[in-house]
């Protein structure tokens, strides 16, 4: 039987993993044979339903050249590559993940753009350089308890400077008349089950000073995805 080599047998992949990965993800973004059928765009697309572009679309918008950009989380696909390649030689991309396979999927993805950095770090706890001009949640807090999702957002609006700009995408509770609504009951209940808190709850639920910041939140696809924008709440002048 064919192993990886020593330095990245198995045990390499599981290092310094949360708990609630390898119980609840193991077999999305944990184990390496997995992750390496699944990093793929035609993978993501079809998880997304086809809206795969025009969520990616809602980020890549809003990235400039020169930017300094910090996302949270590593993300199937070439979504990385192009966020990097947009930011420029003279921006940055930092890019973190906790898993040790994520971390070497983007790395490298990553490897032929000096603008860029990936990290292992835990997305609550991750310290970055000051000054992101943008800090994305691409896709993350549907995969992380209550309790980590309210510790990744206040940590990323920790960061976020004056003029900054936060950006969460992720999944949100479907219209009524939206079928597919149907078949995400069944996914939450079997395979995601952190992602029905965000049906039952608001973003800027999760942040301890949501006062401090103005939120702007739309939906896609029948109420099946948010896109929420946030910037700190400026002093009036006076």
């Amino acid at each position: 039987m064919t192993r990886n080599p020593p330095e990245l047998d198995d045990a390499f992949y599981y290092r310094d993993v949360p708990d609630y990965m390898t119980e609840v993800y193991d077999w999305a973004y944990v184990n390496p044979r997995h992750a390496a059928l699944l990093d793929r765009n035609l993978v993501v697309r079809v998880l997304l339903f086809g809206n795969d572009r025009r969520l990616m679309r809602a980020y890549l918008e809003r990235v400039r050249p020169g930017m300094r950009v910090w996302q949270v989380a590593h993300v199937y696909g070439d979504l990385v590559q192009r966020v990097a390649h947009k930011v420029g030689v003279q921006g940055l991309f930092d890019l973190t993940d906790v898993t040790p396979v994520q971390v070497a999927h983007a790395s490298r993805k990553l490897s032929a753009l000096p603008q860029s950095r990936v990290v292992q770090a835990d997305a609550a706890e991750f310290q970055g350089e000051r000054g992101y001009d943008l800090i994305t949640s691409f896709f993350l807090l549907h995969e992380v308890p209550d309790g980590k999702k309210r510790e990744v957002v206040d940590n990323m609006l920790r960061q976020l400077p004056p003029t900054g700009r936060a950006l969460f995408v992720d999944y949100h509770k479907p219209a009524p008349w939206q079928p597919i609504g149907w078949l995400l009951r069944w996914v939450n209940h079997y395979l995601e089950p952190f992602a029905a808190a965000l049906w039952r709850h608001e973003i800027r639920d999760f942040a301890t000073q949501a006062d401090r910041f103005v939120w702007k939140k739309r939906t896609l696809f029948g109420g099946v995805y948010q896109i929420v924008e946030v910037e700190r709440l400026q002093a009036p002048m006076a």
